[in-house]
């Protein structure tokens, strides 16, 4: 099946971007519509179990890599760069070893190949035990989750994947039984034998903890032509939390 996407701009530079867990295109508008300014044309794409694309219970890197290569192919495009951020970057990584031929430059946000074991369950169990047939607005839901998760800006990111059932009733556009069953394979290290030689740029957010020279030894490895930049006053998610610099980075690798 074709994964969803949103496609913006007319521009001759083709950019593909894929976003990062409980994550959907939606989350890269901003990002995007500045891009398209610098004569971008971007392809917002819904991973599989995301957004707006269909849900399976087959769900691995590898699967996700042949997903992109169905859509490049639907799509006929050719010379584009590809921007995965978290499980989109791994995505982005896998597609690089197994589909190089056609990608310019790549650039992976906040993630390397490697195993992570992060608080995913529990966002899962707190967004399971929301009791959305009593929850009538986003705003109650917000409310539901403040005690699991104080931090408004991160609510507001999970409760993106909340949508009117109908007149009376809300519900999740990701299927979270599906996701939760599939939590390892999102956790898992890329295999060790993974290579790209195009020219590839890590961003790391200097207030997260993914990246760090120890977790880079085996990637530079894995991806000789790469390098690493810091971006200033921002977490896990990078691009939404100092933009400016985000596309100041992103724009200079992607034009040099």
């Amino acid at each position: 099946m074709l994964l969803k996407s949103k496609i913006l701009g007319e521009g001759d530079h083709t950019l593909i971007i894929l976003h990062g867990f409980l994550g959907m295109s939606d989350n890269w508008n901003s990002y995007a519509k500045k891009m398209i300014t610098y004569g971008f044309k971007i392809h917002l794409i819904d991973q599989r179990n995301h957004g707006e694309s269909f849900h399976s219970y087959d769900f691995s890197y590898k699967i996700l890599a042949n997903d992109l290569k169905l859509y490049v192919d639907h799509y006929n495009l050719n010379n584009f760069s590809i921007i995965g951020h978290s499980m989109g970057g791994k995505t982005a990584m896998m597609f690089s070893n197994l589909f190089p031929e056609n990608i310019n430059k790549l650039i992976i946000v906040d993630i390397l190949p490697i195993y992570y074991k992060n608080n995913y369950e529990n966002i899962l169990k707190s967004l399971k035990k929301l009791d959305l047939k009593n929850i009538s607005s986003r705003s109650e839901a917000m409310s539901a989750l403040s005690d699991s998760f104080p931090d408004p800006l991160f609510r507001a990111f999970l409760l993106r994947n909340l949508f009117r059932k109908n007149e009376y009733e809300l519900a999740f556009r990701i299927d979270l039984d599906i996701i939760y069953y599939n939590l390892r394979e999102i956790e898992i290290a890329l295999p060790k034998d993974l290579f790209f030689d195009g020219e590839t740029l890590f961003i790391k957010g200097d207030k997260s903890d993914y990246i760090d020279d120890q977790k880079m030894v085996l990637t530079r490895k894995q991806f000789p032509n790469s390098k690493l930049v810091n971006i200033s006053n921002a977490g896990h998610w990078v691009h939404a939390e100092n933009l400016k610099d985000f596309i100041e980075e992103t724009l200079f690798f992607l034009k040099s």
